[in-house]
């Protein structure tokens, strides 16, 4: 009643935050439940690694490093799904591990998903070899010997008897490399203790927040392509034609951005209406 003799902007301006809290969780949770894939430009870091993966010919050796825990999963996850499904999508060898203990199981966990969903056999199209302590020494190791780095793979299963890994014997003989870091170590330890000394070509993801103090690896040519935080991952998943969980995320997060936007623009049309009509 209080509101009967008021003017349409007062009401607005006196709108109760409740009606806006719902307004912005709808905006966030409908796009997350079906995403519609928001135009999104594809920079050019993130093609480069989607390009050379698709240059790739079938069987190349394709090293995947998860090296990040959940505490970051919500930007890398949706990166390493969107790369595992294209590497196995081009039936490339792929060869996954972590130089994060936190990140084992979970690492675990999202390579076997993808690998059921794209129908490929452990040991015969994939391998997980998990985490070896040790950090940067375990990519030196794997430059020196592959087997003595890891004498078996996560499931305990020896390495030197996986088809998978047939005539790998070290990093020499990987054609493509991609770290998706979320810290140390990480996309800098692979370059400078990897690819500095062993020659392979490499990639690099990470969170958004880290990007920028990757981009001079990127800019010297040491990396050909990176890919940051969920809008990367976004990108990659319109390259490869799959929207998930980054595209979902991506037109959340562009909703509220637009509802908040035009919440911001009423507000102050209302505003000065008010004004204009005191005098």
């Amino acid at each position: 009643m209080w509101m009967a003799g008021m003017t349409f902007s007062e009401k607005m301006l006196k709108i109760d935050r409740r009606i806006i809290f719902v307004m912005i969780g709808l905006c966030t949770l409908l796009p997350l439940l079906y995403p519609v894939g928001l135009p999104i430009k594809t920079s050019s870091e993130v093609r480069g690694v989607y390009d050379h993966i698709e240059s790739l010919p079938e069987g190349s050796v394709f090293l995947l490093s998860i090296d990040f825990d959940p505490a970051s999963k919500p930007e890398l996850y949706p990166q390493a799904i969107a790369l595992l499904r294209h590497a196995f999508k081009k039936n490339l060898h792929v060869i996954t591990m972590t130089l994060w203990v936190s990140g084992t199981g979970m690492a675990d966990q999202l390579v076997t998903q993808v690998a059921k969903e794209m129908g490929k056999e452990n040991g015969t199209d994939y391998t997980f070899l998990g985490w070896s302590p040790g950090g940067q020494a375990v990519i030196i190791n794997m430059g020196q010997d592959l087997y003595s780095a890891y004498p078996s793979d996560y499931r305990g299963k020896p390495t030197r008897e996986l088809p998978i890994l047939e005539g790998v014997r070290s990093l020499k003989d990987v054609s493509y490399l991609v770290s998706l870091g979320a810290g140390r170590p990480g996309v800098e330890e692979w370059y400078v203790f990897g690819k500095d000394k062993y020659k392979f070509e490499m990639g690099g993801g990470c969170t958004g927040v880290m990007a920028p103090g990757l981009y001079p690896l990127l800019r010297s040519g040491q990396i050909n392509g990176l890919i940051g935080g969920l809008r990367g991952a976004a990108e990659y998943e319109n390259l490869i034609g799959q929207k998930g969980k980054a595209v979902a995320g991506m037109d959340a997060q562009s909703a509220t951005h637009l509802a908040i936007i035009a919440l911001v623009i009423m507000c102050n049309l209302f505003y000065f209406s008010l004004r204009q009509q005191r005098g």
